[in-house]
């Protein structure tokens, strides 16, 4: 299982995230993704920790809380949505155009 956390504040980094959640029990891994053509921080982020309990205990705790001026939204994380094949975005139009 994994936790969301959401609204976090740009400047977050893994090792802040991974020092607020270790106080709940152990931290098996942090990802904070970032955008793919700023670098910035996309304002979410997941963590793993040890067992259940401890996520439990670390979702009770901080979801609602005020962390680095932003108040933090804590659940478990949902599995990704599957995307169709055919991408986003783009100019359908010479999609078109160009099979014919």
């Amino acid at each position: 299982m994994s936790i969301y956390v959401g609204n976090l504040s740009y400047d977050v980094t893994e090792e802040n995230l991974n020092a607020v959640f270790a106080e709940y029990g152990t931290v098996r891994r942090v990802q904070i993704p970032t955008d793919r053509e700023t670098g910035r921080v996309r304002g979410f982020g997941f963590v793993e920790m040890n067992s259940e309990d401890e996520e439990a205990a670390a979702i009770e705790a901080l979801d609602g809380a005020e962390w680095m001026g932003r108040d933090l939204k804590v659940n478990k994380a949902r599995p990704r949505e599957q995307r169709n094949s055919f991408g986003g975005g783009g100019n359908r139009r010479n999609n078109f155009n160009n099979r014919y």
